[in-house]
């Protein structure tokens, strides 16, 4: 593919949100709150520094959120501040831990981890399909790169129908044994 080509492909496919920091919305997102006690409940198992924390995230919410160390770092000035963390420099990189005051706050919070919430909230169900989609986005390219002419027609068929089951499972009765 010339670089032009690739060029407006990659615009194209960044417009309708197939671009690489996610499929649909972008990376997933979590309100301010949601990093204040993701920070806390992760401080609460072990002291971090700041990548951890976001890799943590990341990791335990199945990639449905990555905070950006734009809103990590602020956070963990913020909760320093506060007086619910505490910094030191072992080994030159900054690990946070939590106070006794911030050790109180992590434990009284209720309710599903903020990561839990991320990965199986109002988007949940779409992330727990991500991953099969990215999967099955890379065998479709696969064929088209070296496919001959006849898989190439196969590969849609196969993908015509697979959209096909799809609505039909939606137009199912949720409650009837699948067809």
């Amino acid at each position: 593919m010339c670089r032009m080509n690739r060029h407006a492909h990659e615009h194209r496919h960044r417009r309708h949100g197939f671009g690489r920091g996610g499929f649909g919305r972008g990376r997933g997102r979590a309100g301010r709150g949601d990093i204040r006690a993701a920070i806390l409940a992760l401080l609460a198992e072990q002291p971090m520094h700041g990548y951890q924390i976001i890799r943590e995230i990341s990791e335990r919410s199945q990639g449905a959120w990555e905070p950006s160390p734009g809103s990590v770092y602020p956070t963990l000035q913020q909760l320093e501040d506060e007086g619910l963390v505490e910094a030191d420099r072992p080994e030159g990189r900054r690990t946070y831990n939590l106070t006794a005051e911030g050790r109180t706050q992590a434990e009284a919070r209720e309710g599903a981890a903020p990561w839990e919430l991320a990965a199986h909230g109002e988007e949940g169900a779409f992330f727990a399909l991500r991953g099969l989609t990215f999967s099955l986005l890379g065998a479709v390219k696969q064929v088209a790169e070296v496919g001959d002419e006849a898989q190439l027609d196969r590969a849609q068929e196969i993908l015509r129908e697979a959209r096909r089951q799809l609505y039909q499972l939606l137009a199912e009765d949720p409650g009837s044994p699948a067809a």
